[in-house]
């Protein structure tokens, strides 16, 4: 088993129970224990402006399945939960369940790449990652809270925690 963290977000079709049908849907997952999820945060679209703001979270899994397997999982998650997925980037969607650490592997692959891009200066992973990995430490050497230091908690919102618990 490695620990992996998901982040998780959407910002169409209710929002809020998107989160919670993912998480439930996550803790379902064969040969995997969801081990913590941090509290819903809303934030301001990356793309578009034109589109709702989105309710964000991450969660720490517990797994046996590859990164692949993990991959699929997830995806198929999003597809039963009405994803579409389009050539436009950062646009507005039911639900996005992202890869961002998958225990200390550094993966780049054409399908995946851990950690995920561009993670370290998003205050909508950042923030929530920290509430349920605070002494997390990078696969590169980084701690988070250096990343934290980095990086403003402009624009979120802190909403409640979540009702599905590990």
């Amino acid at each position: 088993m490695e620990r992996v963290y998901l982040g998780l977000g959407s910002n169409l079709a209710e929002p809020l129970q998107q989160l919670h049908a993912a998480l439930a849907a996550i803790a379902r997952l064969p040969g995997s224990q969801l081990a913590a999820v941090s509290s819903f945060y809303a934030s301001d679209p990356l793309g578009p402006p034109d589109q709702p703001r989105y309710v964000n979270a991450v969660a720490a899994l517990d797994t046996g399945l590859t990164p692949l397997e993990l991959l699929d999982a997830l995806q198929a998650i999003e597809l039963n939960q009405g994803r579409v997925r389009k050539d436009e980037r950062w646009g507005p969607r039911t639900l996005d369940l992202d890869i961002l650490l998958f225990g200390q592997r550094r993966l780049a692959e054409e399908r995946l790449t851990v950690p995920h891009y561009h993670m370290h200066a998003r205050a909508f992973v950042l923030y929530p990652l920290a509430e349920i990995a605070a002494d997390l430490q990078l696969p590169d050497g980084r701690h988070l809270r250096d990343l934290l230091a980095a990086c403003p908690y402009t624009g979120l919102e802190r909403l409640a925690a979540p009702q599905v618990t590990p």
